[in-house]
Order: C-alpha cells, then structure tokens, then sequence
C-alpha cells in the first residue's frame, strides 16, 4: 500500500466525519452565515477546538470574500492550504543522527508498540538500532520490548524489574557509544504511585541522556487520538515537566476526531513527527500536513 493510500485509510473517519460533511454542506448553495456557522460547529465536533475551529472558518470566511469562492473545488483547495497552514507552522527540525529518542506518555496510548514501529521504520531507513527498556516499573514491559526488538533484528538494552531506570539508560548510552548506533529509542514508565514519582524520573533519565550524550536528543509523547481533547492536556502535562519535542499520534484509524492534531498544532505549537496508520509493524508513518489536509478533505 502506498503512503498516501495508508494516511487516507488512516484519516478515514476523519475525512467522513468532516470533508464528505462539508462537501454536503456545499452543495446546498452560497457560502453565507448559516453554511460558516455549521462548518465551526462540524469542526468543533471533530475535535479541532473551539479556538482552531473559530480561526479556520474566520479565515476561509476571508478568502472567500476577497476570492469570490464559488466551486466545491475552490472551497476545498482554500481549506487545504489555511488548515496545512496552522500545521506547517511547527515544522520538525531535520534529524541528525545519531538521534535519542526517549518516549514518553502516559499508559494505554500503545508506547511500547509505537517504539517497536519506529524500530522497524529506521530499521527500513537502514539506521542500526537500539532499543532501551527503560520502563521497569510495568510488569513484562522489558519482555515487550524484547519482543519488538526481536521482531526487528534490533539490540536491546533491559535490567531486572524493578531496577532504577536511571542506571539502564546509562548503560543503554554507553552501549550505543561503543558501538555505534545510529538510533536509540528509550521506553520509559507512563504510570508511576503518583504523577510527582512519574515526573522525578523522567526528570532523572533526561538529566543522564543530556550529560552523557553527544548526538540528537528528542523527546517524543506519544498520544492516543481516540482520546481526543485529553491528549491537549497530555501535551501540556509534559510539556511543563521535561520539554516536549515532538508528537507521535496513535490510533488514527480508530477514530473520527482526527482533528485534534489542528488543536494541538495551534495550541501548544509542537510538530507531529509521526502517526500510527494500523496495527501491523509498519503502520507509522512520518506526518505530512499537506498530506493529512488532502486525505480529511
């Protein structure tokens, strides 16, 4: 299957829950206040947000008047550029490698899984891989891991349950170091006795990656689209803690508010760097905002 083909799967819910409705929406005739004030609420129910969704139709609102939009092609082309417009705005950074990547997020939103694709897609890219068990807290979490990393033909670096996070990421660099890996990816806890415990411990890793670490170091949050609004608070949650660098979003095939990546982008301006697009091991894929407004739309 194609790139384009697995985003537009993907977004699929998406794209029925807001361009099949717009489309709708248009055919009804002129773009007046009525159709304006439907769009909002249709992209406010696709959990875009009340700001983005307001911001989206006051600009189309513009562009219309000044451009006379007519055509349901006109409409959508116009569409496309203001809502890859918001998401451009935070363009990732071009990766150097080698790269770090530790993981973060809370549990449920499909980390460990996210890790073992993201191993399988620098595997693809020809990047030598390690794999960093660096949540020890969750039970068979390291045997996960092991799995993926397995399934990969990738190194693992893991300790015994239980054991301080810290001193494996430690030990997870100096492996890298030695042998040169192009790749790092560390798994690290999403629930700990309490969100303080949680948010000391990954203040504790990030300190070790940042002293010990000569190449890229990014810290990637993974979020669960299906959980919608939530994520934003997610972001921000982290985002305070330890400095978010990058999203990764899970889930997209099982949801129609995929439109919470405009809420995020606007919100708290961080790139999406990647999306899950279903459940095999090469389901992710890097996100394109010119590609996401063309498969919802």
């Amino acid at each position: 299957m194609g790139f384009f083909s697995k985003i537009a799967n993907a977004f699929k819910k998406t794209k029925e829950a807001i361009g099949n409705k717009i489309m709708a929406m248009m055919s009804k005739g002129e773009l007046d206040d009525d159709f304006f004030e439907e769009l909002e609420f249709l992209l406010i129910s696709a959990d875009v947000g009340v700001e983005a969704s307001r911001e989206i139709t006051e600009n189309l609102r513009a562009v219309s008047r000044k451009q006379k939009l007519r055509t349901q092609e006109d409409v959508k082309k116009a569409l496309k550029k203001i809502i890859s417009d918001i998401l451009t705005e935070n363009k990732a950074k071009e990766v150097e490698y080698p790269v770090l990547y530790m993981v973060v997020g809370v549990n449920g939103v499909g980390k460990t899984t996210t890790i073992g694709k993201l191993c399988g897609y620098f595997k693809e890219q020809k990047k030598n891989v390690l794999l960093v068990a660096g949540d020890t807290f969750r039970a068979a979490a390291a045997e996960q891991l092991t799995e993926w990393a397995n399934r990969n033909k990738a190194k693992i670096v893991k300790n015994n349950e239980g054991s301080d996070p810290a001193s494996v990421v430690f030990d997870g660099i100096k492996s890298a170091k030695a042998k040169q890996n192009d790749v790092v990816i560390v798994d690290t806890a999403g629930r700990l006795h309490n969100k303080a415990n949680l948010m000391e411990e990954l203040k504790k890793i990030s300190k070790i990656v940042e002293r010990e670490w000569n190449g890229t170091y990014q810290k990637l949050l993974v979020l669960d689209a299906t959980t919608g609004q939530n994520a934003l608070s997610q972001v921000q949650y982290f985002d305070e803690a330890i400095g978010v660098d990058g999203l990764v979003l899970t889930k997209l095939d099982g949801t129609a508010k995929g439109g919470v990546i405009i809420s995020i982008a606007r919100q708290y301006k961080k790139p999406v760097l990647f999306v899950g697009t279903g459940e095999g091991l090469t389901d992710i894929e890097p996100f394109n905002a010119e590609e996401f407004a063309d498969a919802i739309l």
